[in-house]
């Protein structure tokens, strides 16, 4: 069993995507999941590009360091958490991705600010921001409910980060016509 690293995994259409490209490219996978595929054999290198050129038209890419894999890892494991009900409010993050990567936090931490150029919390918090800003934008959640499944302490703690990310309060956000939001490859 080989496991490869595929960067920019995000979502279930994701996984399906990435499925489709493994059976066009003939390669049989015991798991996928956000961020990786468990492969039932080692790749010759020749697969292994042809399996990063069909990729890379979809917006993923092959994660070859492992500095870029720890990476990887832990953006996907706040995304998975972030895209989980009620997640969010009852996790210690350090905790959750130390765990996850076997990893330091500490390490992590000063990794992911080298190679992403913000901290995990602030990434953690554009994560947050993005998903009450589908919320919004679908009326799943008002913001009260938005805040709370998002484990914030408060609503005006939830707004004062809103409105230092998009420079507008929630309930400004709501009332756009065109609500603006960053795919997480943005952030």
């Amino acid at each position: 069993m080989e496991t490869v690293y595929i960067k920019n995994m995000v979502c279930p259409r994701c996984i399906m995507a990435v499925r489709q490209v493994l059976d066009q490219v003939g390669l049989s996978y015991s798991r996928i999941e956000l961020g990786s595929v468990v492969l039932d054999t080692q790749p010759d290198k020749e697969t292994l590009r042809t399996l990063e050129e069909s990729l890379l038209p979809l917006g993923f890419e092959l994660v070859k360091t492992r500095e870029m894999k720890l990476v990887e890892s832990i953006k996907n494991t706040l995304v998975s958490l972030v895209s989980s009900e009620d997640a969010a409010s009852s996790v210690n993050i350090s905790d959750l991705i130390s765990e996850r990567t076997g990893e330091d936090y500490t390490k992590l931490s000063n990794l992911f600010s080298s190679i992403q150029g913000i901290t995990i919390e602030r990434y953690f918090i554009l994560l947050k921001i993005e998903k009450v800003k589908e919320w919004l934008s679908y009326g799943d959640y008002n913001i009260s409910e938005s805040a709370w499944k998002l484990g914030y302490s408060s609503i005006q703690h939830l707004s004062s980060q809103f409105k230092k990310v998009t420079g507008m309060t929630p309930s400004q956000y709501k009332k756009l016509s065109l609500k603006p939001r960053k795919s997480l490859d943005e952030l």
